[in-house]
């Protein structure tokens, strides 16, 4: 894995924005590649005035959306057979589809959402999105909605940690998992004040 990413790493200082989209769409069409590898060496090339940040997070997005909407079809047309018999193949791991689809049976859409913040989750969550063949239109938005903070985020903690930036593959998964609480607590905080906010108009 680490001459993989040496190779990631040269691809990304070479082709850029290009690499970044390509990178981003092969993690999402579930090959295990840390989005705080790619992101976080972004982040570290806007640092060093090599990038944009809203060029990487456009680029990050675009391959994002890609690769999800490409592992929602694999999973809806071949469905989990398909997956378990061919995956090994690309490096899908069993265990880690079923952990998606753990995730996909009790939260079900929420979980498009809240997962593509998560640790592996969110490699995975379009499969058993796919296999549920779920509202494509919704699967696409809730995507959207959950995968645009987690790449401003390392982008942002990427260039804030400069030339440090590889701290993020050693804290990542902690950090993911903080900020889907901290997303939870500031949505149920919303959902409150709403809620609240009607009464009172009644």
């Amino acid at each position: 894995m680490e001459n993989l990413s040496t190779l990631f790493l040269s691809f990304i200082d070479e082709w850029g924005y290009l690499a970044v989209a390509t990178l981003m769409a092969m993690e999402n069409a579930c090959i295990p590649i840390p989005s705080e590898l790619i992101l976080g060496f972004a982040g570290y090339l806007i640092f060093a005035g090599r990038m944009t940040f809203w060029g990487a997070l456009i680029y990050g997005m675009i391959g994002g959306i890609v690769g999800s909407v490409f592992a929602y079809e694999v999973g809806s047309l071949g469905g989990r057979p398909f997956v378990d018999k061919y995956g090994k193949y690309f490096f899908i791991k069993k265990s880690h589809v079923d952990l998606a689809q753990e995730w996909f049976d009790r939260y079900g859409m929420k979980a498009v959402f809240f997962s593509r913040m998560l640790p592996v989750v969110r490699t995975f969550i379009s499969l058993p999105a796919g296999f549920a063949k779920v509202d494509r239109t919704r699967f696409l938005i809730f995507t959207i909605l959950g995968s645009l903070p987690w790449t401003a985020l390392i982008l942002a903690a990427g260039m804030a940690l400069g030339e440090s930036w590889q701290y993020l593959l050693e804290v990542g998964h902690t950090a993911s998992i903080i900020f889907v609480i901290v997303c939870v607590i500031v949505i149920a905080f919303l959902y409150y004040r709403h809620r609240k906010k009607k009464r009172h108009l009644k």
